[in-house]
């Protein structure tokens, strides 16, 4: 569910809403921070959130902070995270609803951001509020959905989630953002729940295959020699490497 082994062809065109999360973050990170634009820096000081010009009626800052990072280091940590637990939601709610889902966990997530010190002036920005509203999502399913989410996917889930939450009480981190967002992605979880299915890249495969060659079904002889490579013991030494290594890049990365 969470161990990615798709090419990059088909992880574009399995999970467009994903890509199209990271592509953008990765644009604006090179348009803004790398070649120094005019136009994109004046479009990050347009669009990062600022309560205090909330409060004054600039309410787009709401949304806008959700696709703006402060450097590489922030850009890359959250598509990297998006890049893991994204894929499988955006195939089990459909592009429609995991859009929905994203932006509205990170716009609960800013303004939670908001009501709690409405007169700040201290610059905030990145996805992170939309990623904890993908956790949120996760966790509904944990407690409420377990039909859903199979006992291993799940105790992965919960470990990175809650290492996630702790360390977001360090300096330099908003916190508000994540909580809210969190409960923003719990919040509407039934909601964006209702008809889901298991995720099953298999069945994405299928469904892909029927949609390119006239509704008919290719077979792939090596589908379980794969499954048995990565789905295995293997496949869960690497899951937890990640989680391993989602832990040091929180504890030292000064850009998080």
């Amino acid at each position: 569910m969470f161990l990615r082994n798709e090419s990059f062809k088909e992880f574009l065109r399995f999970y467009p809403i994903v890509s199209g999360l990271v592509a953008l973050h990765l644009v604006l990170w090179f348009l803004t921070d790398f070649l120094q634009l005019g136009f994109a820096i004046g479009l990050e000081r347009w669009g990062i959130g600022l309560n205090a010009l909330v409060l004054n009626g600039e309410y787009w800052r709401l949304v806008t902070p959700i696709f703006l990072h402060n450097g590489l280091g922030h850009a890359f940590f959250n598509s990297f995270s998006l890049i893991l637990f994204g894929p499988a939601l955006e195939q089990m709610l459909g592009k429609v609803k995991f859009s929905m889902m994203y932006l509205f966990a990170g716009i609960i997530g800013n303004l939670g951001t908001f009501l709690i010190n409405p007169d700040s002036f201290q610059p905030h920005l990145g996805a992170s509020g939309a990623i904890f509203g993908i956790f949120g999502v996760y966790v509904f399913m944990v407690m409420n959905r377990k039909d859903l989410i199979d006992a291993t996917n799940s105790q992965i889930i919960m470990v990175i989630f809650i290492l996630g939450f702790v360390m977001s009480f360090r300096p330099g981190i908003n916190i508000y953002a994540h909580l809210f967002g969190l409960i923003g992605g719990f919040a509407i979880a039934p909601v964006v729940l209702r008809n889901a299915r298991s995720f099953s890249l298999w069945q994405v495969r299928a469904k892909y295959a029927r949609s390119y060659d006239d509704h008919e079904v290719r077979f792939d002889p090596n589908r379980w020699q794969k499954r048995r490579r990565f789905g295995g013991v293997n496949g869960k030494n690497i899951l937890w490497g990640v989680i391993i290594f989602l832990v040091v890049l929180s504890l030292f990365g000064r850009f998080l």
